[in-house]
């Protein structure tokens, strides 16, 4: 062995990073094994590109309102479609700067290269072998493309060549409509890119309440073409376009198809037969999310390679754990935070807590609030929109929203701390809603479910004095 560490965490995206951090607070006697770019997948080609393109789109549309508001000339706004992608790149590599400062205080502790298990604690990394009392997987993921896809080239792209693109196409097909397929597709139609949006289920965006995608759906296809509950077939044409085809017998011609399937986990080729798992769902199933150890192995999985909840602030969550236990004996459990999961769609996708769908067996109260009328939203211009919010029919307590409304993100972070400190709808009405603001729409659903709780509305939403 020409190497022994206490720790070997494999990846430096945002889940490996934050367990090399963990790690440092007990131990020097770690590495960070990296196969692949550095400055995480977030950074490079996940959340923030793709929020300076919803902003850069977000703000063109605007000019639809010019005119009532006696702004002239809107007419002559035009759009440098090349010009947007370098903001955007150059805006992505000040982020990704960022990732790689940290990064570069790493040093000699930071090895280039592909680790593979050759015993349960034994790696290989550049014909060098490594053996590490714990070991923390963290090599994230990768899109999905269909294999009968690839003979297209460049003409299938996924998020990873996206961003990468000189000038953007005239026409594109998004097929997948979650959270990123629903984002990109509206920025994209309202940069001027002709779109379809192809989904196999009938919901968009991950929401399971019927009344909110309903809103969901109208509301995109305000901006593009939404077809559903139909898979997508592609050919390549004469002239080397793309030609999408369904089920139920529509089709488009289109310049290039964005395939947004969901992402696999980067667990190829790492020699993980060496444990003799069953990995045909991946890590899964078999990974404890409260301390994310693999069984009783000396092993931990942190990210999106574990596909447990693929979102930065969880993938962060899980990095720390890992990290922590990787150095303790025995683990330690901890509670997750409170799911909560935003669309940067316009108006914004927020579920929060449990979903409707999860609450399918409960005995819960929904209270809605249409966002067509809110006052502050319509002073923005921006009314429309649908809040839904779940509490339970006995206690009153708040249990989850999902919802598709204007700066979603505030009343979505306001209901996760509600959530998670079990707040009932009357402890949370004896907050102040001022006004104006969008806040006071979760006031009138909440107002919505007390009116339904035992006791109904009774006296001023305040608390009483001794």
């Amino acid at each position: 062995m020409s190497k022994q560490v206490d720790v070997a965490i494999i990846g430096a995206g945002t889940a490996g990073l934050n367990a090399f951090r963990q790690v440092k607070q007990v131990t020097s006697n770690v590495v960070l094994i990296n196969d692949g770019p550095y400055g995480t997948t977030c950074a490079r080609v996940g959340c923030m590109p793709s929020k300076v393109l919803i902003e850069v789109a977000k703000t063109f549309s605007r000019r639809e309102h010019f005119d009532d508001f006696g702004i002239k000339g809107s007419e002559n706004l035009t759009l440098d479609r090349k010009q947007v992608m370098q903001y955007m790149r150059g805006q992505r590599d000040w982020f990704v700067a960022r990732v790689m400062d940290g990064v570069n205080q790493i040093g000699e502790k930071n090895i280039k290269g592909r680790a593979r298990f050759v015993e349960p604690q034994v790696l290989e990394v550049n014909g060098e072998r490594i053996q590490a009392e714990k070991i923390i997987i963290a090599t994230g993921s990768r899109p999905i493309v269909p294999p009968e896809w690839h003979q297209f080239g460049d003409k299938v792209i996924t998020t990873d060549d996206f961003f990468e693109l000189d000038e953007l196409p005239d026409s594109i097909a998004v097929i997948g409509l979650g959270a990123i397929g629903c984002e990109l597709g509206q920025a994209l139609a309202r940069l001027g890119v002709k779109v379809v949006g192809v989904e196999m289920l009938s919901n968009v965006a991950g929401l399971s309440d019927p009344k909110v995608n309903k809103v969901a759906i109208e509301e995109l296809a305000k901006s593009f073409d939404v077809w559903l509950e139909t898979a997508a077939q592609l050919s390549e044409t004469a002239d080397g376009k793309i030609k999408v085809e369904t089920n139920d017998g529509r089709s488009i011609t289109v310049d290039k198809a964005l395939a947004s399937l969901g992402r696999r986990p980067n667990i190829d080729n790492m020699g993980l037969e060496v444990f003799n798992l069953d990995l045909s769902n991946g890590f899964k199933d078999l990974v404890n999310p409260h301390t994310m150890q693999l069984g009783d192995l000396p092993l931990f999985i942190a990210g999106d390679v574990g596909s447990l909840k693929p979102i930065l602030h969880e993938v962060a969550d899980e990095g720390t754990i890992a990290g922590y236990n990787a150095v303790q004996n025995p683990v330690q459990g901890f509670k997750r935070r409170v799911p909560l999961r935003i669309a940067f769609t316009d108006p914004q996708v927020v579920i929060v807590g449990a979903s409707f769908a999860e609450l399918a067996e409960q005995d819960i109260i929904t209270g809605e609030r249409s966002f067509v009328v809110q006052g502050r939203t319509k002073v923005m211009a921006r009314n429309h929109g649908l809040l839904r919010v779940y509490a339970d029919r006995q206690s009153g307590r708040l249990l989850g929203s999902e919802m598709m409304i204007p700066d979603g993100e505030y009343i979505g972070h306001f209901l996760a701390m509600a959530i998670e400190n079990e707040m009932t709808v009357r402890d949370v009405m004896v907050t102040p809603f001022y006004h104006p603001t969008v806040l006071e729409g979760l006031d009138n659903a909440l107002n919505a479910i007390a009116a339904q709780l035992e006791g109904g509305n009774q006296g001023p939403a305040l608390k009483t004095m001794n």
